[in-house]
């Protein structure tokens, strides 16, 4: 549509110039007297001429005439289906859409929102996560516009899109395209542009989950895989599957997993987890230390020795797991 209004515009400018040289050939006048001439004539607004007129230049004003009605009836009709439509509204609230994107930082992308990529950014929303979502289609717009999430409409695969949503300056990326090659394509693109960013990828086929943490991915993730484990745990171990829904997905109260680093300055550092109360003083639980040189220990014993740089793996609800973080 702004490309017909472009073009509208474009005719209009035409038959002004062309009316002008024109009658500066034809009758020789004036820029001034030829450009006003013009402008009355296609308009029709009845004026006198500005001299006597030529045989030639009768033709040429009728022919003129003809030409800047059409012009003009056509811009018209055009100007008024653009705001009409809302594609004028369409245009303004893409610049601000734009303007909020491109202030953002440290935050998410969501690459694709279709069954997945949906659920991921529903979650984003509900954790007061900054974040834009990327895809191409024109459902998927207003779906965005009616969740009040930020939009990138286009090709994620096309760097320039990625930079639009300002993967320079995001924390992390998931990519949730319904092929692996595009997915892997996304990665290493995004990899490219950010080597510091966080990137989760989809993969259909479990076969594809080498080549896209080659591609730049940190972790990929196969839906059906996930989905059919869920189940077995459903039917092998019911009541642990209902202690983790309820825990995390509880109506009455929501217990989150978190991680949290130890501050180089906390209070804690040097202290066992024995003594430092982490329990009793906030009431989270530590599930697991990632030691400040990477190793994991997913049962960390009560003797063990909170260090700088430490990640602590943590379940508790967001007001424990807040008490948490500002002690450490």
């Amino acid at each position: 549509m702004v490309r017909r209004v472009v073009t509208a515009a474009s005719l209009l400018v035409a038959v002004v110039l062309i009316g002008t040289i024109g009658y500066g050939v034809i009758e020789e006048w004036g820029v001034l007297d030829s450009l006003y001439m013009t402008i009355i004539t296609i308009t029709t607004v009845g004026y006198r001429e500005v001299a006597p007129l030529s045989p030639a230049g009768r033709v040429f004003t009728m022919a003129l005439i003809f030409a800047g009605v059409a012009g003009i009836g056509y811009s018209f009709s055009v100007i008024v289906e653009f705001m009409v439509e809302g594609h004028l509204r369409t245009l303004l609230e893409g610049r601000r859409m734009h303007k909020r994107v491109s202030e953002l930082s440290e935050h998410y992308i969501v690459v694709g929102i279709g069954r997945v990529g949906s659920v991921v950014a529903r979650s984003f929303a509900e954790q007061g996560v900054p974040f834009v979502v990327i895809d191409s289609c024109e459902e998927c717009m207003q779906v965005a516009e009616e969740s009040g999430w930020l939009f990138v409409h286009g090709d994620a695969t096309d760097e320039m899109v990625l930079i639009e949503a300002g993967v320079a300056q995001a924390k992390g990326l998931v990519t949730a395209l319904d092929t692996d090659a595009d997915n892997l394509f996304v990665a290493l693109t995004a990899r490219a542009l950010n080597p510091a960013v966080y990137i989760v990828a989809r993969s259909s086929a479990v076969v594809s989950e080498a080549k896209i943490l080659r591609s730049g991915a940190d972790r990929v993730l196969t839906p059906n895989v996930i989905g059919g484990r869920r189940m077995a745990d459903m039917a092998l171990h019911p009541v642990v599957s209902d202690y983790l829904d309820v825990v995390t997905r509880g109506d009455e109260i929501e217990f989150r997993l978190d991680s949290v680093v130890v501050g180089a300055h906390s209070g804690l550092l040097g202290m066992s987890i024995r003594d430092a109360r982490i329990r009793e003083r906030t009431g989270a639980y530590i599930l697991g230390v990632r030691s400040s040189a990477g190793s994991l220990d997913p049962n960390p014993p009560a003797d063990t020795v909170f260090s700088a740089g430490d990640e602590l793996v943590v379940l508790g609800t967001r007001a424990q797991l807040a008490a948490l973080a500002a002690l450490l």
